[in-house]
């Protein structure tokens, strides 16, 4: 059995043949943090008959991912870790097609093996050079990713949205996960 590489497949280009957009992570990370939350509104001053601040429940918030200390190292290649850490960083920067109102990062599918996660954007990237060679070329990294859920594409007017069932509503979106 091979060993499964954690992904970040560029979803611009999934189905096709070019797979340089696409993030393979050198190391697969040592663990997983998601986390969710709900927006609420508390106002200032309202309160229930037993004193208690009115709480209103807006909306479920997408889901986060946290990878840390991802570990990229070129040291037995004695060549520099600076390609690898620009592939992440393409992540955090605006995509070149497009207008310039529906200017967006890339959108990514985080997988691991046969696991599909998250479909996601890079919302914060940091990074640390940890080792360099004698002339200065850093050659070891640890990166840091905050990756953000993203619904799936609405159609754009003049496309047809095909008709969902209840369960399949249920089923897609951010409803949709894991």
């Amino acid at each position: 059995m091979t060993l499964a590489k954690a992904k970040l497949i560029d979803v611009e280009y999934q189905s096709s043949e070019n797979h340089e957009n696409h993030i393979e992570f050198m190391f697969n990370p040592n663990g997983l943090n998601f986390s969710r939350s709900i927006s609420l509104e508390q106002p200032q001053g309202a309160s229930t008959n037993t004193g208690e601040p009115k709480t209103s429940f807006k909306h479920p918030n997408p889901y986060s991912l946290k990878i840390s200390n991802i570990v990229l190292d070129t040291y037995e290649d004695q060549t520099s870790v600076r390609p690898y850490i620009r592939k992440f960083a393409r992540g955090v920067e605006f995509m070149q097609e497009g207008d310039e109102a529906n200017k967006r990062p890339p959108i990514y599918l985080f997988t691991w093996g046969a696991n599909e996660y998250l479909r996601c954007f890079v919302k914060t990237l940091s990074f640390k050079l940890t080792l360099f060679l004698p002339d200065g070329t850093p050659v070891r990294a640890l990166v840091d990713l905050t990756l953000e859920q993203v619904d799936e594409p609405t159609p754009r007017p003049g496309q047809s949205a095909p008709a969902l069932s209840a369960a399949q509503r249920a089923a897609s979106g951010r409803q949709r996960f894991m």
